[in-house]
């Protein structure tokens, strides 16, 4: 944006450029804009052309003022302020609005300097942090090196029940190691540090802080109310560390369980952006003048989990049988309406760097399937847990019933409503389904979900080498081993595991046009759940 301001500028001269976009910020259109130009002296082809620049540039410049409501697709008691419980999309987005991690993640899932504006390792195992001066607490605390080393070692107390636990047990210690410097020590070596630092649940949290309900951060946003399952409504931090930001005054966030109900929302004008939109109902929000829509392709995906510790998953053979059973191109056409890219019953997609391409695809094959649930001797129904909170598994299961009917196996599906579905369903069904956020690294989607001790291990499958395997990718500097041992680890999820990922989805948002600023960010959607530092309401 600051590109086109200037370019605009060194066409007319600052002074004329001033005059122009101070006219159109009064309300002046493009043909007042051609008068001026033309009255200077400009050539009448040439100012036609400036001044069509000169109303697009306006157009993208961010204002300041403004309150926007934002619905996302869950809400339950559960939710939370504490950056170490994100558990969901609803608390990625309300904790990016009111912290800051030492690093954020770009467009490319990049990380760069955020409350530590620089880090730096000779080896991958001992890094340095030097911490982002004048910054300060939404209280007026200034940021210190103990807020850092408090907010990552409570991730490795278990009494903190922290769900980045996983990923912190490999950080051997935090100190400060000068007035605005932290070092931390690695258990072995992990060139992705700064991407695990870059994720919600190491946003930086006040040295001792116990209580989480005011959300007390450095984030370009105060609260102002928490409702946990009601609302959340959050006011602009005037002295936030980046110059110039956030634009809006304030941000209402909700969530809408129903994601019809979510459209109508914003279609009706209560809402100006909202999450999770199906795609049905993509041509009807085209179809609506004053609406748009932000399509995020990533590793979001909805799974199928078999648990291998209860139920018929205790039989191999039957999560293979299901396995067989998921009809993915039918499911990509006739439920994600194309927006989506098959997958292969393991978690890392194909715009991954270590996707393992050469995984032999696992097609739809109804015999096969009956063989190996023959083989199982899975008797009777098959209570199959699904709800609309896991993105169109609702659509899945039935799609996979009918598969199922094909050869001689019942499957009963057990619809759950979307308030609870996490808390109540996920991980203790026998038999259900999942829906997982992408995250920003192989090894983070393969340590929060796979790894034998992970608190969101599925299908509680374990499996030592896998273990030893992820634990060794992640201190190996050589590219080519370190994607091979990654396409190990792929390759046996897609044998033994019992999770069934039939595609990666991609998340649709939409919004009203007066919103600007939305960019896609392949985190998640909503940009990445950080929209609200980065947009902006048209007048």
């Amino acid at each position: 944006m600051k590109d086109r301001c200037n370019e605009f500028a060194s066409l007319v001269g600052p002074g004329e450029s001033l005059r122009v976009l101070d006219g159109l910020k009064r309300g002046a259109t493009r043909r007042d804009v051609l008068k001026m130009l033309l009255a200077g002296g400009m050539q009448a082809t040439l100012a036609g052309s400036l001044a069509g620049q000169a109303v697009e540039v306006h157009a993208q410049t961010p204002r300041r003022g403004g309150r926007i409501r934002v619905a996302a697709g869950t809400a339950s008691a559960a939710d939370t302020l504490d950056p170490a419980k994100q558990a969901n999309q609803n608390d990625y987005v309300r904790c990016n609005m009111v912290y800051n991690g030492l690093t954020s993640l770009d467009a490319s899932l990049t990380p760069r300097p955020a409350l530590a504006e620089s880090f730096n390792t000779t080896d991958a195992k001992t890094w340095v942090f030097a911490l982002r001066k004048g910054v300060t607490f939404h209280d007026g605390k200034a940021l210190s090196p103990a807020d850092v080393v408090y907010s990552v070692m409570r991730h490795k107390d278990p009494a903190t029940a922290s769900k980045g636990k996983v990923l912190a047990e490999q950080i051997e210690s935090v100190k400060a190691t000068g007035p605005g410097e932290v070092t931390m020590v690695l258990t072995q070596p992990n060139a992705d540090l700064p991407v695990i630092l870059g994720t919600s649940h190491f946003q930086i949290v006040k040295d001792g802080t116990t209580d989480f309900s005011a959300g007390i951060g450095t984030g370009p946003y105060k609260i102002k109310e928490f409702r946990p399952g009601v609302r959340t409504v959050a006011v602009r931090n005037e002295a936030y560390w980046k110059p110039g930001k956030p634009y809006l005054d304030e941000i209402e966030f909700v969530g809408i369980a129903d994601e019809s109900a979510r459209v109508n929302a914003l279609l009706s004008g209560e809402m100006d952006l909202v999450a999770m939109v199906n795609p049905r109902a993509v041509a009807r929000i085209k179809g609506t003048p004053g609406y748009g829509l932000m399509i995020t392709r990533s590793g979001q995906y909805t799974d199928l989990i078999v648990r291998k510790d209860v139920g018929p998953g205790t039989n191999p053979d039957f999560i293979m049988g299901m396995k067989y059973l998921l009809d993915r191109q039918q499911m990509k056409q006739a439920i994600a309406l194309g927006n989506a890219v098959i997958g292969n019953d393991q978690p890392i997609d194909p715009t991954n760097r270590f996707y393992f391409k050469e995984l032999p695809q696992r097609p739809f094959d109804p015999e096969k399937a009956k063989f190996h649930l023959r083989k199982a001797g899975v008797t009777g129904k098959v209570p199959v847990v699904t709800s609309p909170a896991a993105l169109y598994s609702v659509e899945m299961a039935l799609m996979l019933q009918q598969a199922a009917q094909r050869v001689g196996l019942e499957l009963d599906i057990k619809r759950m409503p979307a308030d609870g579905y996490w808390s109540n369903h996920w991980l203790n069904s026998p038999v259900g389904f999942g829906n997982v956020n992408p995250r920003p690294s192989a090894d983070t989607i393969l340590t929060q979900f796979f790894k034998s001790d992970a608190p969101w291990n599925e299908s509680r499958w374990k499996n030592p080498r896998f273990d030893q395997l992820l634990l060794g990718a992640r201190a190996e500097t050589d590219f080519a081993k370190r994607k091979q041992m990654y396409a190990d680890m792929q390759t046996m999820i897609h044998t033994e595991a019992g999770i069934g990922i039939p595609l990666f989805l991609s998340s649709i948002d939409a919004h009203s046009t007066k919103l600007k600023g939305l960019s896609p960010i392949p985190l998640g959607g909503l940009m990445g759940y950080a929209f609200a530092e980065h947009v902006w309401l048209d007048a």
